[in-house]
């Protein structure tokens, strides 16, 4: 047997195509739900697999539902069905479309199936006769479900993914949600620090009244984030409007981060553009960074990407170079009807 040294999260020598370990991006929101972080997350994964790098995607819903069948779209909206017959939520069709993925029920994580499989356990005597509690049954539990998704094929290759993208749903404070974040603290540990990217995605207010931009409910959002014992990585900032370089700068400032740090995201006509933003303010320079991911591969001038509608092409969200991949993008969306980021 050829043994093997883990360096870095990469492994020397061995097969290391089987033993490296998924890296994770951890996408969280603040100040307000709905604040976009399925399309930041599918636009993450699109920058990854259109430089070379196979990608996944988990659903985190802290709700106790089991899955979304059984909602009321009226409350939360239509269900996504899986090929595995899962209902799920809408973000998992954004991961599939964007991606070009086919995902599975165990894709999406809610707290109903966490309860499930830790009270299962219990009644089998798994724990042994331990006092079952939130920590470290119920986040190792979910730590444990997070790496075991996280290596499985999903984009027909049948290799493991170098990268999984997992969506926290809701909004940080969240009582549903705590436990999810202490579900990280491995990676908190020096042995452990490059296999996970914080990515904070939260609003940006400008009231009319005010005649400005308010940055106080993004400080708090952030000041919670980091009492969860997450700091970010990249602070995504969702506004109406552009982010000019005088709020980009007071951000930074207030919010402990570097300027590269800050990554502006307004509202755009068509979601597919947003992955351009992304691409334009060196997002993935930042990820491959981070993660300590081998350096990228260049892929041919078009690379298909998916579609649910059957107008233009979206192939060019990612298109290199990027000029070429601006213009293209604006020719093929000029007259189509797509949903907008808001």
């Amino acid at each position: 047997m050829v043994s093997s040294k883990v360096q870095n999260g990469w492994v020397a020598g061995g097969d290391a195509e089987d033993e490296q370990p998924v890296k994770l991006i951890l996408v969280t929101g603040g100040v307000i739900s709905g604040v976009g972080k399925g399309i930041i997350s599918s636009s993450l994964g699109v920058l990854l697999k259109a430089n070379g790098y196979r990608v996944s995607a988990i659903k985190i819903d802290p709700y106790l539902n089991i899955d979304a069948g059984t909602f009321s779209p009226f409350e939360h909206g239509e269900v996504f069905v899986l090929d595995d017959g899962g209902e799920v939520d809408l973000d998992l069709g954004n991961y599939e479309r964007f991606l070009k993925v086919s995902l599975s029920r165990d894709n999406n994580i809610t707290s109903g199936k966490i309860w499930q499989q830790v009270i299962q356990r219990e009644r089998n005597g798994d724990y042994g006769g331990k006092t079952v509690q939130m920590i470290p049954h119920v986040s190792g539990a979910i730590t444990e479900w997070i790496q075991r998704v996280a290596a499985i094929p999903v984009d027909g290759s049948g290799k493991r993914p170098q990268v999984c993208i997992v969506e926290l749903g809701g909004t940080i404070g969240d009582i549903e949600g705590m436990v999810y974040y202490r579900a990280f603290d491995i990676f908190k540990r020096p042995t452990h620090r490059d296999q996970l990217m914080s990515v904070h995605v939260s609003l940006l207010l400008d009231p009319k009244s005010t005649g400005e931009a308010k940055t106080k409910p993004l400080q708090n959002s952030l000041k919670q984030l980091r009492a969860e014992g997450l700091n970010p990585d990249l602070l995504v900032c969702r506004s109406e409007k552009p982010l000019n370089d005088r709020l980009k700068e007071k951000i930074t400032e207030v919010g402990q981060l570097d300027l590269e740090q800050v990554i502006g995201v307004h509202d755009v006509s068509n979601i597919y553009k947003v992955p351009l933003l992304l691409q334009e303010q060196n997002v993935l320079e930042a990820i491959v960074a981070k993660l300590k991911l081998p350096p990228w591969i260049l892929l041919p001038l078009f690379i298909p990407l998916p579609t649910c509608f059957s107008g233009p092409s979206l192939a060019n969200c990612a298109i290199r170079p990027r000029q070429f991949a601006k213009s293209r993008l604006s020719e093929s969306t000029s007259a189509s009807r797509t949903p907008t980021l808001r």
